[in-house]
């Protein structure tokens, strides 16, 4: 079985998150996939497999199948537009949490997400003592959100990961208003069995609706501020998140698991 291995939100090679792809026939069992991921230990592996007209796609992190990542669908259309089915330009993923669109546009690959309905929430001590800042204002999607006044504040905070365990949210996104992007954000994901997602999607179905609310504008540039770093370009659509971003092929390899 052949697995790709991409930079999504990324131009080139090391930048943006890197995920596992696994274009199959027919499904493994869920143990040798978890497995698989395991093995792979990045913070994602997706697999999928062609139903019809629409590729079912499932997202594994070391911890666990998850419902929602930006980044391996971005990676997963990529490798499926570019090495699959090279003539697609639109391709549909059946998912859990529903259908998910991407459409390449030049070089870049437009994700339609549903945009999680955030709620403002309190802010604890918990919180302020397992980030190691005080946020202005905290919200609640399926991750905890929290913004902060200064970008510096963002790029610099270094969380206690077994504290962050004890805080509702299944991640944490930090984020601030940035001075050469409208903002910059980080992810971090302790719950998964991940320190800090490089660049994520699912979380921008969080920070993107929120910005762009709060800046008053159709869209926005975001960057997310891990080592590796990634920007992605988003739009509201109603109760929909466009995020575009680039991609790039680390490698390809043979998986032996017979």
């Amino acid at each position: 079985m052949k697995q790709y291995v991409v930079d999504a939100f990324s131009e080139k090679v090391f930048g943006g998150n890197p995920a596992a792809i696994c274009v199959m026939d027919a499904w493994l069992p869920e143990e040798t996939m978890m497995s698989i991921t395991v093995e792979n230990n990045l913070s994602e592996t997706a697999f999928t497999v062609k139903e019809g007209d629409k590729y079912k796609l499932r997202w594994f992190t070391p911890g666990g199948e998850i419902d929602l990542c930006g980044h391996a669908t971005l990676a997963s259309a990529y490798v499926i537009m570019n090495y699959v089915e090279a003539d697609l330009k639109t391709v549909t993923f059946s998912t859990m949490s529903g259908d998910l669109i991407v459409n390449k546009k030049g070089d870049l690959y437009e994700l339609d997400f549903p945009a999680y309905d955030l709620k403002p929430v309190e802010i604890t001590d918990a919180m302020v003592d397992a980030m190691g800042a005080r946020p202005t204002e905290a919200y609640m999607g399926r991750d905890l959100l929290c913004l902060f006044d200064d970008e510096k504040t963002v790029r610099e905070l270094k969380p206690d990961m077994d504290k962050l365990k004890a805080i509702d949210g299944l991640l944490l996104h930090v984020t601030a208003a940035g001075k050469d992007v409208d903002c910059v954000s980080r992810s971090f994901a302790p719950k998964l069995n991940i320190i800090e997602d490089p660049v994520c999607g699912s979380g921008h179905c969080h920070i993107a609706p929120y910005w762009i609310n709060k800046l008053d504008k159709d869209s926005i540039v975001a960057y997310q501020a891990s080592r590796r770093g990634g920007t992605l370009y988003c739009t509201m659509d109603g109760d929909r998140v466009k995020l575009s971003g680039k991609a790039a092929l680390y490698s390809v390899a043979d998986i032996n698991i017979g």
